[in-house]
């Protein structure tokens, strides 16, 4: 899923086959890669650096503002703008270390949204998250996303919260092994596509639950080595 991701905004090399993104291939997107955001899985940040908030989010403008022009004002609206949408514009000052984990990572898309995408990436943007966080950072997304105008594509394992908010499923394992409407795809022959073994999909009232039932060792091997 990262791999597709990463060919999407032409960060890998094909080896085969071809990709396009708004009608151009990944290789030739020239302007057009200024209307894609992309917010990678892991994403190094010195907590210790003294950058503020807003700072980090104008670094996502440098495509627009170049090595030498400094930031007009329709950067900085554009930076307060999506601070706004990331419900963050109380913390623009403060120092990018002292945010929470999932603040940071709304700081991340903030700089992803900061160039106004029309398309944007989010690569397990839950990864270092626990389950609280993660379900109040989905629902919040959810919501912010109603807001824009924008195509949202989320790579996440997740699928049992994800289900709940998006409007289309991909399942991919090394290939597409199905893609539509959740209630449609996520059934127990996709699951178990994708798992390589026995997986059942349920919901406990509204929450969805993945469960994926893994073989038994072979308990009578396992003592008749002992034995020997």
């Amino acid at each position: 899923k990262t791999t597709m991701l990463r060919a999407m905004v032409g960060l890998l090399p094909l080896l085969s086959g071809s990709v396009t993104v708004f009608g151009r291939p990944v290789d030739r997107l020239g302007d057009v890669r200024q209307r894609i955001g992309y917010v990678p899985q892991h994403s190094r940040i010195d907590m210790y650096f003294p950058i503020r908030v807003r700072e980090v989010v104008m670094l996502g403008r440098c495509g627009k503002i170049g090595l030498v022009r400094r930031p007009a004002r329709s950067d900085h609206e554009a930076v307060a703008h999506a601070l706004q949408l990331v419900d963050l514009e109380d913390l623009a000052d403060r120092q990018i270390g002292q945010l929470s984990g999932g603040q940071r990572q709304r700081v991340l898309i903030a700089r992803a949204l900061a160039l106004m995408p029309d398309l944007l990436l989010l690569d397990e943007p839950t990864a270092a998250l626990d389950v609280g966080a993660s379900e109040s950072f989905y629902a919040w997304l959810h919501q912010m996303h109603s807001k824009l105008s924008s195509t949202l594509v989320i790579v996440s394992h997740d699928v049992g919260v994800v289900s709940r908010y998006v409007t289309a499923v991909a399942c991919l394992n090394r290939r597409l092994v199905a893609h539509g409407l959740p209630h449609e795809v996520l059934n127990r022959d996709t699951l178990e596509g994708m798992y390589g073994c026995d997986a059942m999909f349920f919901r406990h009232g509204d929450v969805p639950h993945l469960v994926v039932s893994r073989e038994q060792p072979d308990v009578s091997l396992n003592r008749k080595l002992t034995d020997e």
